[in-house]
């Protein structure tokens, strides 16, 4: 059967019944037998590249006004398309998910992140088989598929070597997939996967590497490959960068492009931008800055000192856009050369969120510190400014700059109320598809409309099943008709928006808004915020571009009907029960949903266990443990980690140093507890750490205590322990500590055990994260593994 011969309706499409046989001879055969012929995409069908940047805001880039120079953005805009009004979920993997699914987040279960899923249907974190991705309906429809970056998607309790893997990247409809499982990503020191199997770059930073330049490597082998091998097939290329989320990683040249740029501070420059975007044409005329976030300082109300700061911070910023936009013109120029660009829907998302202000108001060098609770002074920010963007920072800059980049709307990432924290500039490349070059498109569309988009432009129609499931509505709006129509009217009319209790309903330019939090505040003091007390405000974006006035007061009936609308739109896409927890929510008891270990207290490993998540790691966050290595000695000595957990900005090991068995925590980066015995004979030992947890609450102190062969050797406090997570860009690891070290005592990538691991045993205690202590919960544990 020809392309246009097979029915699209059902994937996988079924085989062509075979032909008869006619003959006993096969040189008889009449007919003669033709070969299977390959599942063909419609003719015509083009490539799609689709590119996706992590925490960037509308007024960032240079190509929507902003002061972070991408030119290749400018250049795929001049040749295409910008979307003004086009906008996202408010934080990373919701996003994702409603890009991959053209469903709202909520109807496929990712109403947060993966790391802070529940048991909610909304919030469960788990794709249904229901919504299938557009990289099945693609492959399923005779395109190539792959992925390159961070895919934020997958069940956190699932990405371990037991798997399952239906919900990684190779199981969604990616036939190829390089890059990182988790929240964010170490540019300097990745944890990566090739296809389902951890992986360690080839080359290091000293040697020039850095993530997103391999990312672009990867994803150039494998479409010029493509090209080469199947020229008539076409494919789809998925690269959703770990730029230009924290942490700020960049080479130095980068950063010091921008040295002094942004001395004028945030004030002036949201006035800069906008500016800059009345002449683009990506706002109109008339358009006034949204009111500034109650709380911020502004830059005249800053220090010398937290100038300095926050300058610093911004132009690090500025630098890690600019690369990661260098790194997009490559993937260009291999298109370009490869004879592809005209017939490839170039889609160029600037952003999956607003931007973000989880830096706190002064910015962070730790953004995991400042997420506990944990501030960093200008000082200790300006102490480390040359260190800026290397591997011992882990920066995030201030506030204030994120509500600059989102100029000029209000608030940022998190707050889905409000267009801060959804709105995000994109681009659309297609010469064989597009008549216009450099035009502005103001049509509303909203992230769910790329799915129907890209099948509406292959001829794709949507499937009634796949895989024998059958799959609920696209509820996503095709933005094809806009392409060759600038004044077509709006066709995606209602769209409702909530994030962490952030909520809006956006109807026909009407938008009634409520915002429940504040986005860096990340845990909360314990008091019980009623949604009932939230302030609801309401605006017409057909005369108020921005969101710069709140006309509630004047149109109360106007606002219940949106409200009221809401109401319909949220349990209609599984958005109820509200759930404001952020950091909390990240231990997997506190949110109510599944880890792998679940209940077991007792855990061995008996080989090299690599790339675990916390959630598919013994928990020993706020409760006693006991962790039993059984070990042999080589006759040089031991040298090398038994088993860590985290990195160079919090973590934990065990490990063998210049002979000597030692236990170190890392609170955070700024302290390191460090117990150490005398070096060991060579020959088979048990090294045991007995952790005492304080209890009386998280994040609590406790006494480690080393044991040799059944022996005390070392013993000491640790003053206070990390309570929630400890990295999202770490892991744990037996034998070896992969990415950044917890302590300088060993390297980088080469710190594997010298010795032979028999065996690493776990036993945990109760959880002591309650109000009071449990002194005679502890002893019990710690009698009971004497």
């Amino acid at each position: 059967m020809g392309a246009s011969d097979v029915s699209r309706e059902h994937l996988p499409i079924p085989d062509a019944p075979p032909a008869s046989a006619t003959s006993l001879d096969a040189r008889d055969q009449d007919p003669a037998f033709t070969p299977v012929q390959p599942l063909n995409a419609p003719a015509g069908a083009p490539n799609v590249v689709m590119v996706l940047i992590d925490d960037m805001g509308f007024g960032a880039s240079s190509s929507f006004g902003g002061p972070c120079e991408m030119p290749a953005a400018q250049r795929l805009a001049d040749g295409g398309l910008r979307y003004s009004r086009f906008h996202v979920t408010a934080i990373c993997s919701p996003t994702r998910q409603a890009l991959l699914t053209g469903r709202n987040h909520h109807s496929v279960g990712m109403g947060v992140t993966t790391e802070m899923a529940s048991a909610a249907p909304g919030y469960c974190g788990i794709r249904p088989r229901s919504a299938a991705t557009i990289g099945q309906l693609l492959n399923g429809n005779g395109y190539n598929t792959a992925a390159f970056g961070k895919w934020h998607q997958t069940p956190a309790r699932d990405v371990s070597p037991a798997g399952p893997f239906d919900r990684w990247p190779t199981g969604e409809g990616f036939e190829k997939f390089y890059g990182f499982l988790c929240a964010e990503m170490n540019h300097w020191y990745p944890v990566l996967f090739d296809g389902t199997n951890p992986v360690e770059p080839d080359r290091r930073p000293e040697d020039g590497y850095h993530l997103s330049e391999d990312l672009v490597d990867h994803a150039i082998d494998w479409m010029q490959t493509q090209h080469t091998l199947k020229p008539d097939t076409p494919f789809f290329t998925y690269l959703p960068f770990g730029a230009t989320h924290a942490p700020y990683h960049v080479p130095q040249e980068y950063r010091d492009k921008y040295r002094g740029k942004f001395d004028h501070g945030w004030d002036r420059q949201r006035e800069i931008t906008l500016q800059r975007q009345k002449e683009l044409g990506v706002v109109p005329p008339d358009t006034e800055l949204a009111p500034w976030a109650e709380g911020v300082p502004h830059w005249d109300e800053l220090s010398d000192e937290e100038r300095q700061a926050a300058a610093s911070l911004m132009e690090l910023y500025a630098g890690f856009a600019e690369h990661t936009d260098d790194q997009v013109g490559r993937l260009v120029d291999a298109l370009d050369e490869l004879g592809e660009l005209d017939n490839t829907i170039f889609i160029y998302i600037l952003g999956d969120n607003g931007a973000s202000a989880e830096g706190g108001l002064g910015g962070t060098l730790n953004e995991h510190r400042f997420a506990t609770g944990i501030p960093d002074s200008a000082e200790f920010i300006n102490a480390n400014r040359d260190a800026l963007g290397d591997a011992t920072t882990h920066a995030h800059y201030p506030v204030g700059w994120a509500l600059a980049m989102n100029t000029p709307y209000q608030w940022t990432k998190q707050v889905a109320s409000h267009l801060g924290g959804t709105r995000d500039g994109m681009i659309v490349h297609w010469p064989q598809g597009i008549e216009e070059r450099g035009g502005v498109r103001d049509q509303w569309h909203h992230v769910i409309d790329v799915v129907p988009t890209i099948l509406e432009a292959a001829g794709i129609p949507h499937p009634s099943s796949v895989q024998g499931v059958p799959q609920q509505p696209i509820e996503g709006t095709s933005m094809l008709y806009s392409f060759n129509d600038a004044a077509a009217p709006d066709r995606h009319r209602v769209q409702y928006f909530e994030m962490v209790g952030n909520r809006g309903i956006y109807h026909d330019g009407w938008m009634a808004v409520t915002r429940h939090g504040t986005p860096w505040e990340m845990v909360q003091d314990g008091t019980r915020r009623s949604f009932d007390d939230d302030r609801w405000e309401l605006y017409d974006t057909n005369v108020d571009w921005s969101q710069a006035h709140d006309i509630s007061a004047e149109h109360p009936g106007k606002l219940r009907e949106l409200q009221q609308l809401f109401l319909v739109e949220a349990a209609k896409h599984q958005v109820f029960p509200l759930d404001d927890r952020m950091t909390e929510r990240e231990n997997p008891k506190e949110a109510g949903r599944l880890d792998l270990l679940g209940d077991r207290k007792t855990i061995t490993f008996h080989a090299g266990a690599k790339r675990l998540t916390e959630e598919t790691a013994p928990n020993i966050k706020n409760r006693s443990h006991v962790i039993t290595a059984q070990v042999e000695v080589p006759e040089a000595g031991a040298e090398g980690v038994v088993v860590a957990q985290g990195g160079r900005f919090g973590g934990w090991s065990l490990y063998f140093h210049e002979g000597r068995p030692s236990y170190a925590y890392n609170y955070f980066g700024t302290d390191i507890y460090k117990i150490t015995g005398e070096r060991l004979e060579p020959g088979v030992h048990e090294v045991r750490l007995d952790f005492g947890y304080d209890g009386g609450g998280v994040g609590k102190g406790g006494t480690a205590r080393l044991d040799v062969d059944g022996a005390k050797v070392a013993t000491g406090r640790v003053e206070a322990t990390i309570p929630y997570y400890f990295a999202f860009d770490e892991t744990f690891d037996i034998g070896v500590d992969r990415a950044s070290p917890v302590v300088d005592d060993y390297a980088p990538v080469d710190n594997a055990f010298t010795g032979r691991l028999r065996s690493v045993r776990f036993d945990l205690g109760d959880d002591l994260a309650s109000d009071s202590s449990d002194a005679e919960a502890r002893e019990r544990f710690r009698a009971a593994h004497d």
